[in-house]
C-alpha cells in the first residue's frame, strides 16, 4: 500500500512539473475566435480592438483590464484561447454595462504585461493544463449608439 501511495505521489509531482513546462505564447484571429461560440459575446456592447475606427466618443468611462484563464485540458491550444478570449471579451462588456457605457474601444492583449495592439490577432498563452487571455480597453459612451 505504501508504495502505490508513493507511486502516485511521485506521477502526480511529475505530470504537475510536465504541465507547468509548456506554455506556448501565440496570436490568433480575433473575428474567428469571436464567430467560434456564438452567443456568448453579446451584441449590445460595441467592440472595436486596437486601431479600428469608430464613432466619437460622448464620454470615457476608464480603462479596464481582464485577465482570464480557463481549463485547457484535452483541448487544442486554438479552441482553450478561443473560448478563454471569448471569456475576457464578455467580461469587458460586463464592465461598459456597469460603468454605463455602451462600447469598448482600443482594446489589446496585455499577455504578461506585454502590450500588444492588433484589430485582428489577440495573444494568448497556453499550457497542458491552462490557457489565459488578458486585454485591456477603454470603456466610453460612442456618440450615435455603436
Amino acid at each position: 500500500m505504501k508504495k502505490l501511495w508513493m507511486f502516485a505521489a511521485l506521477c502526480a509531482a511529475f505530470a504537475t512539473s510536465q504541465a507547468d513546462a509548456r506554455n506556448t505564447v501565440d496570436t490568433y484571429a480575433v473575428d474567428a475566435a469571436l464567430k467560434s461560440e456564438p452567443g456568448k459575446v453579446s451584441d449590445d456592447i460595441a467592440l472595436y480592438f486596437a486601431g479600428q475606427s469608430h464613432p466619437a466618443v460622448q464620454k470615457a468611462l476608464g480603462q479596464f483590464s481582464t485577465n482570464k484563464k480557463t481549463n485547457a485540458f484535452g483541448k487544442s491550444d486554438e479552441a482553450a484561447c478561443q473560448h478563454v478570449f471569448l471569456s475576457a471579451v464578455a467580461e469587458l462588456q460586463e464592465r461598459a454595462r456597469k460603468e454605463g457605457g455602451n462600447a469598448v474601444i482600443n482594446i489589446k492583449s496585455n499577455y504578461k504585461n506585454e502590450l500588444r495592439a492588433s484589430a485582428t490577432e489577440f495573444t494568448c498563452g497556453a499550457g497542458a493544463m491552462i490557457a489565459g487571455v488578458a486585454l485591456v480597453g477603454d470603456v466610453v459612451t460612442l456618440k450615435g449608439g455603436k
